[in-house]
Parts: C-alpha cells; sequence; structure tokens
C-alpha cells in the first residue's frame, strides 16, 4: 500500500465518522461535543487528505517507512485528541490530560511531516521556467 492511499483512506474514515456524529448531536440537540468533532474533521479529513495528495505528489516518499510512520501516528493522535476533547467539552476533567497527550502527539506528528518535506524540497531540483523561446 502507498502512504498517499493509506492516507486518503483514513480520511475517509474518519469524515464519515465525522458526518455521522454531526448528524447524531443534531438529533439529540446537543452540541457540547462540537469541538471535538471539529477537531475530528480538521485532522482526520483535512490533514489527511492532504497529507495524501502531497505524498502522492511526490512518488518517491509513496512507500518509505517515515511516511508510514507520519500517517499512522497522525491516525493514532487524531483519534486520541479527539477524544479528549470530546470529554473536556462534555464535562469529563480526565479529558485535559488526554487531549493534552494527543495534542503533543499531532504536534510532534506534525514536525516529522515538516522535516519531510523540507527534505523533499531540498532534494528536489530546482527546475526554472524559460521565458525565452527555444532556439
Amino acid at each position: 500500500m502507498k502512504a498517499s492511499s493509506l492516507s486518503f483512506q483514513a480520511a475517509v474514515v474518519f469524515v464519515v465518522i465525522g458526518m455521522v456524529w454531526g448528524i447524531v448531536m443534531a438529533i439529540s440537540e446537543d452540541h457540547s461535543a462540537m469541538p471535538a468533532h471539529a477537531h475530528l474533521n480538521l485532522l482526520g479529513w483535512v490533514s489527511l487528505f492532504l497529507f495524501g495528495i502531497f505524498y502522492r505528489l511526490h512518488p518517491s516518499l509513496e512507500g518509505a517507512k517515515s511516511a508510514f510512520v507520519q500517517i499512522w501516528v497522525w491516525i493514532v493522535g487524531t483519534a486520541v485528541l479527539t477524544v479528549g476533547v470530546g470529554l473536556v467539552h462534555s464535562g469529563h476533567a480526565i479529558g485535559d490530560p488526554i487531549a493534552a497527550i494527543g495534542s503533543l502527539i499531532v504536534l510532534v506528528d506534525m514536525l516529522l511531516f515538516g522535516w519531510l518535506v523540507f527534505r523533499r524540497a531540498s532534494a528536489d531540483p530546482v527546475i526554472q521556467p524559460s521565458i525565452l523561446p527555444a532556439e
């Protein structure tokens, strides 16, 4: 499996969970978990999908172990952070340390992704577009 495919598939799983959760909140008229729902959609759907696009645009990273580690750590961090934020906003103090751990996981993982991005950028040759017609 390619890193981009894993990322796209995880993004779809998270967005379906987020959509169902949003519908449940609407039906119950209890929107107290809305911040957790927003974290799930932003980190789980948007971020993972953007990671997938990056990996698809950089085929040399598609099979790299570091890319798979980055995606899996993000998946775990997103789940932990979402649960923690959900607990906090539903009145459970135990959610604070869980959210903090999840936040640190995604922060460290974003640093890993940043390292992959900058390492990839430094390895890519700079292509200068020619403004003069070919002779």
